[in-house]
């Protein structure tokens, strides 16, 4: 293909903040995927297992050995839910607290640096664009020609 398409220009930029992410998770002893779930678990109440996948866009398989990881370092711990009691909350112990408070400084210096690059004009296409996406995702509208042309 000459021109670059959305897919690609999306995949090779994910594939540069990942490499990224975890340069700088390597200087924690971590990865990017511990990174992102200490983010994704609730700091004051725990969140239950079953939600952690589907909020951050991961098949149970590969989020299970994470936090499985996770418990064996002492990020986390399992508690269970008083409002279930099949259910399971993950908690973050007070090591994983701090171990999050790290993560958040690296994503909030990213986009502190990506800001002082781009304008807000920029930066709300960019959020429109990116909408427009997820939104034609989840009408499943991609691949239909006539319902996409005629958006």
């Amino acid at each position: 293909m000459k021109d670059i398409t959305i897919d690609y220009a999306l995949r090779s930029t994910w594939q540069a903040i990942a490499r990224m992410y975890n340069e700088e998770a390597k200087q924690f002893d971590s990865t990017m995927a511990v990174g992102f779930t200490l983010l994704s678990i609730d700091p004051k109440t725990g969140t239950p297992s079953t939600a952690l996948g589907p909020k951050m866009g991961m098949e149970a398989t590969s989020l299970s050995r994470i936090l499985k990881n996770m418990e064996i370092k002492g990020l986390i711990e399992r508690r269970p839910n008083p409002d279930d009691g099949r259910g399971v909350l993950i908690h973050l112990t007070d090591f994983g607290l701090e171990k999050r408070a790290d993560s958040k400084d690296v994503v909030l210096r990213f986009n502190e640096a990506v800001r002082s690059q781009v304008t807000q004009g920029q930066l709300d296409g960019f959020f429109s664009v990116i909408g427009c996406i997820n939104q034609l995702i989840s009408e499943k509208k991609i691949y239909d020609k006539e319902k996409a042309s005629n958006t």
